[in-house]
């Protein structure tokens, strides 16, 4: 079982939010606001954010520039992730990503079931990595984002998290660039 060690030294993650809606602002943005309230209270650094319109190429554009900064080390998005029409953002991770993280959906719905029973069917979450950054897809309730960054990324992003994290493995997440050479 995981646990915390306290003995180790918190190091704060730069997080990039993203909401995919036609139609939240920041004002109207409650799932953006409750993964906000959450990074910063975990001790992690907001390092961007933004509401993006849910079509593929815009999601890919902010995602792609998120992840050529240096700046940002993890990009949470929410919205966009349900069975509709307009539901792409799965389809624009996919584009960018270099290796997907299948086991974040997966424990997502895993959680998400114990609370909505088998509506959590509907949720086509997911994760990945592209370039060192690491990428979270969430749906768009603020529920769902709670239980994302409660349930997951909390633990996943504290490099306290024992036996493993995602934090620890940051530095090493470009090393096959460095083979190419």
């Amino acid at each position: 079982m995981s646990r915390i060690d306290e003995s180790r030294e918190f190091i704060p993650v730069n997080i990039a939010v993203m909401t995919v809606s036609d139609t939240r602002t920041e004002e109207t943005d409650k799932s953006g606001r409750a993964l906000i309230e959450r990074i910063t209270e975990a001790g992690h650094k907001l390092a961007a954010r933004a509401i993006v319109r849910d079509e593929i190429d815009a999601i890919c554009a902010q995602l792609n520039a998120w992840i050529d900064d240096p700046a940002v080390e993890v990009v949470i998005s929410t919205g966009g992730t349900g069975v509709t029409g307009r539901d792409v953002t799965p389809e624009a991770f996919a584009q960018v990503w270099e290796k997907e993280i299948p086991g974040f959906g997966e424990l997502f719905r895993m959680l998400s079931y114990q609370k909505i029973g088998t509506s959590t069917l509907q949720s086509r979450c997911c994760g990945g990595v592209a370039k060192g950054t690491y990428l979270f897809a969430l749906p768009g309730s603020p529920g769902a984002c709670r239980d994302g960054w409660d349930g997951i990324l909390r633990d996943q992003l504290d490099i306290r998290l024992r036996p493993c994290n995602f934090v620890e493995l940051l530095p090493r997440l470009r090393e096959h660039e460095q083979s190419r050479g």
